[in-house]
């Protein structure tokens, strides 16, 4: 008998509005018996069918629900739910490199898919998704046609569904590097080793928006593959990319090399001691990017990740040049637009420096928000003008 969810009174209105996390410590009861990870029909305390979907009773996310009728899980749900989901950004004008599958925001909970030319990456982030990704794989192949599929589920979040983290090949053959196109540059991906899924396709379009603001001198900070030095190279007399990471430096250089770019250099270091190294040195750049990973990954972690982004954001204002630009960004969806612009604001007054919004932006087309899930909507990039 299939698991039957029932939930404490007035705890379903968040999922009735479109949220599809049930806690543990919202439920009332369950009824019937199944495996962990499968579907379980979810009820209101009252007894009203809300939706369906995987269970896991060793997580505090007890259920996501991405079913609301009658209809079940079975081949043809993920057929359609992921031709959906391509079908949107192939409207978009995406084609060669894209999120094709963006978990909740996609109604498919807790489910990666990326997009790198001819070969597909997964993150199965879920036990129930995990269950499921053979078939999953075959709807890819299905649909697609790919060269060759992926698993980057080495994700720490996967401890909290009781899985353990891994990479693998799921289908057919991947290269160590495969190579793309972004915003006309040739860009060789670390699908296998690369942070996230290989590169970070969410900021595709504010790297283009970065080059109208990058003549003279730019110096990129966290530059992983050099996604923001490449393109502010096409404007740019020189860029210094800089990453603590001399693996993602050698992947700078290889697609600088690739390109034909000869005013990128690669700095690798701390980036807050060389931030504060060039301040003492006087040195002053035109631009400077900070693209830094998420400094604050609970909400437990928000005040030193104020304090890191604050540092780090005061330091780089005092080292761009009168009339030059500071582009920043910030990647976790607990540090929030208002907190990030109340930083940005404390910063420039610490500084001594006369700073203006210039331009805010979010997350690209591929990574859509869900208004009624906050944490769908994590992506901050603002470009301040430092006078």
């Amino acid at each position: 008998m299939a698991y039957k969810v029932y939930l404490k009174k007035n705890e379903e209105k968040r999922i009735i509005s479109g949220h599809s996390w049930v806690y543990a410590n919202e439920v009332a009861k369950i009824e019937g018996k199944d495996k962990n990870g499968a579907l379980a029909e979810v009820y209101s305390f009252d007894g009203r069918f809300i939706g369906k979907g995987y269970i896991n009773h060793a997580s505090k996310i007890l259920i996501r629900i991405f079913i609301r009728g009658t209809e079940n899980d079975g081949e043809q749900l993920y057929l359609d739910r992921i031709k959906q989901a391509n079908d949107y950004r192939v409207k978009l004008g995406y084609s060669n490199c894209y999120r094709m599958v963006f978990a909740e925001s996609d109604n498919l909970p807790a489910l990666i898919i990326d997009k790198y030319g001819d070969v597909l990456v997964m993150q199965c982030l879920s036990l129930g998704i995990d269950l499921r990704k053979e078939m999953i794989c075959n709807c890819l192949i299905k649909l697609f046609n790919p060269k060759g599929i992926y698993e980057r589920s080495d994700v720490s979040v996967r401890k909290k569904e009781g899985l353990t983290e891994l990479k693998q090949v799921l289908y057919g053959e991947v290269p160590d590097y495969q190579e793309i196109e972004e915003n006309g540059i040739k860009m060789l991906v670390d699908v296998k080793n690369g942070q996230k899924t290989g590169y970070f396709l969410d900021q595709k379009e504010n790297r283009f928006t970065a080059r109208k603001y990058c003549t003279g001198e730019v110096l990129d900070c966290f530059c992983n593959s050099g996604g923001f030095s490449l393109n502010a190279a096409t404007v740019a007399s020189s860029v210094t990319a800089c990453d603590i990471s001399e693996l993602a430096l050698k992947n700078v250089r290889d697609n600088a090399n690739l390109n034909g770019f000869k005013n990128i250099s690669t700095l690798c270091g701390d980036v807050f001691e060389v931030l504060r190294n060039f301040k003492k040195e006087k040195k002053q750049f035109n631009t400077v990017i900070l693209d830094p990973p998420a400094f604050c990954k609970t909400a437990d972690e928000v005040k030193d990740a104020y304090r890191g982004y604050k540092d780090i954001n005061l330091t780089a204002m005092k080292i761009v040049k009168s009339g030059g630009f500071l582009i920043t960004c910030s990647c976790s969806h607990y540090m929030t637009a208002s907190l990030f612009e109340k930083m940005l604001i404390e910063a420039a007054k610490e500084s001594g420096r006369s700073v203006r919004f210039t331009e805010v932006k979010s997350q690209a087309p591929d990574h859509p928000a869900l208004l009624c899930a906050e944490e769908t909507q994590y992506l901050k990039f603002y470009v301040l003008h430092v006078i």
